[in-house]
């Protein structure tokens, strides 16, 4: 069973811990951390979920997963795309482009722009993942009118591809 770390409203990491599934309580948060990888053309590496998993058979953006105890958003995130994509992206210290927040916790999103990936030299954590696929913008919110992909709003995966554009903006 995993442990998560809880958090305060100001993201501040607290004494307090929970396992992974119970509920948070009032006035903490756990972490999340979600990757969108973009390869030159634009597209971005989505999955297909597992069938036994929430939104089962379901296409999800590229890699996704909650902070276990003592992780840093980084480190959850490079282990979350090694083991459900076979991938060594070193994210330990690098930091999240952007924070959503949600009812019980924070999810830290990735943008990673990378030459591209041969899909069937990925190792899909079988568990997890059935399928990849190189998707643009429109596939993907006809994916999401068809019931095919996660529920997320329109607005919210149009930001993930504009932004994915604005990376390297302030780098040196």
């Amino acid at each position: 069973m995993e442990i998560v770390d809880l958090y305060d409203k100001d993201k501040k990491l607290t004494n307090m811990q929970v396992s992974r599934g119970v509920k948070v309580p009032k006035g903490y948060y756990r972490l999340v951390v979600h990757m969108c990888i973009f390869n030159k053309e634009g597209k971005m590496l989505i999955q297909k979920r597992a069938p036994h998993k929430h939104w089962g058979n379901k296409w999800d953006i590229s890699v996704g997963g909650s902070a276990v105890a003592g992780e840093t958003s980084g480190e959850a995130a490079t282990r979350e795309i090694k083991e459900e994509i076979g991938l060594d992206i070193d994210l330990t210290n690098t930091r999240c482009n952007f924070t959503f927040t949600f009812e019980d916790g924070f999810d830290d999103i990735y943008l990673i722009n990378i030459d591209d990936i041969d899909l069937s030299s990925l190792i899909l954590q079988e568990s997890e993942v059935i399928d990849v696929y190189w998707a643009t913008m429109d596939e993907i919110l006809t994916m999401i009118k068809n019931d095919e992909f996660i529920m997320y709003y329109e607005s919210y995966i149009k930001l993930l591809f504009e932004f994915r554009n604005a990376i390297d903006m302030y780098s040196e």
